[in-house]
């Protein structure tokens, strides 16, 4: 169920298991997992992760891309769909997120590769709505969702975590009307 898909700037493609090292790397970075965990993942959190999503390939549901740099061939990070069976008063639903490491931060990258897995979901996948997720104190990341056209959200608790989130949503009628 995953493609390879393009930006002007990135490639997005399937995880592959060369990318272990590259990952915990980025993983390693605190802030890259401040929300929600408060710190850094260690090696073993970051191959387990690997291997959740490797696996998921073979699911009927969507799932994460690799985000890496086209000029440099670096893996940045990730962005991509997936369900959020975390917060099951959700369900059904398709999420869109992203992660990126420091030095790929402040270039847009983020808002790029989300904007290209929505028009993913949107088109290939035929999604008519997705959501993103956030803490509210992620500015960073609510920024992203402004800018992709979310509407405002509501808020929660993330059952696992016990922390406020915010669940916006973008219907694919919105979406077609801001392109």
């Amino acid at each position: 169920m995953i493609e390879v898909l393009h930006t002007e700037r990135l490639i997005l493609r399937p995880f592959e298991v060369s990318d272990r090292e590259a990952l915990s790397e980025l993983f390693a970075e605190e802030s890259l997992w401040w929300f929600p965990l408060r710190r850094a993942m260690d090696g073993a959190e970051s191959a387990r992760f690997l291997d959740r999503v490797i696996a998921a390939y073979d699911s009927p549901d969507p799932s994460l891309h690799a985000v890496v740099e086209k000029s440099t061939g670096s893996l940045a990070g990730y962005t991509g769909l997936s369900v959020p069976h975390f917060l099951p008063e959700v369900l059904p639903a398709v999420e869109v997120g992203w992660r990126l490491g420091e030095a790929f931060r402040g270039k847009g990258y983020a808002t790029e590769a989300a904007k290209r897995a929505l028009e993913w979901g949107f088109t290939s996948l035929g999604l008519s709505e997705i959501i993103s997720i956030a803490e509210p104190e992620n500015t960073a990341s609510t920024k992203v969702m402004d800018r992709l056209g979310f509407a405002p959200g509501t808020f929660t608790t993330d059952p696992s975590m016990g922390v406020s989130i915010v669940v916006r949503s973008l219907l694919v009628e919105s979406w077609r009307a801001t392109r």
